[in-house]
């Protein structure tokens, strides 16, 4: 899955965009951090899985994910290997070329960052829609592996905040993952439908 890492969002008229504005516009440099708010939908589940905790990147090749509510866990992305550290259970690393859904996750979100344009089209097909007060990106996967798991990634976003990012999967399993102002304005009660709005529209 993928997860974003900006953190405001700039003032900007409505004025129509590419691809190119929004990369861009998403550009950071590490080190950054921003909370995030993963919503995990599948037949399998009685009920959505719903997880919060916090994206670090504290260098440029390292990408960790602290999951906090309703277990513990840290996994960091870094060089070719992820290492999961849960409460209770000894650490596992792995390769990640036996995932490349967390391949791409490293990959994809140091490209974001560093505004490579190049580097994400070599990975994904890319169309974006909308105007700079409102844009959607997507990204549809051109690696046969990660195509045959990941049917597309649409990241929503308002000037220069990337708010959200929605990963369906080629067996129709809906991962959300609400980032920065969505994921703050997250309360405890919200419905599937609620959690929704917040992803694509924004906070209100």
């Amino acid at each position: 899955c993928l997860a974003s890492l900006i953190l405001f969002c700039a003032p900007v008229g409505a004025q129509n965009i590419d691809s190119g504005w929004i990369l861009q516009a998403l550009a950071r440099p590490a080190p950054m951090r921003t909370a995030f708010v993963e919503v995990r939908d599948s037949p399998l589940l009685k009920q959505p899985l719903r997880l919060s905790g916090e994206y670090r990147r504290p260098i440029d090749d390292t990408l960790v994910r602290e999951v906090r509510t309703p277990y513990r866990e840290i996994t960091t992305l870094r060089n070719g290997e992820a290492s999961i550290a849960r409460d209770g259970k000894p650490p596992r690393t792995f390769s990640l070329s036996r995932v490349p859904e967390l391949a791409s996750l490293q990959s994809s979100f140091g490209a974001l960052l560093a505004g490579d344009r190049a580097q994400i089209e070599r990975v994904y097909r890319v169309g974006a829609q909308g105007d700079r007060t409102r844009w959607t990106l997507t990204l549809t996967p051109k690696d046969k592996a990660l195509a045959a798991r990941v049917r597309d990634i649409v990241l929503y976003g308002q000037g220069a905040e990337l708010r959200c990012i929605e990963t369906r999967t080629v067996k129709g399993a809906l991962q959300r993952t609400l980032l920065a102002s969505a994921a703050l304005a997250v309360k405890a009660n919200m419905d599937a439908a609620a959690l929704q709005s917040l992803c694509r529209n924004g906070v209100k």
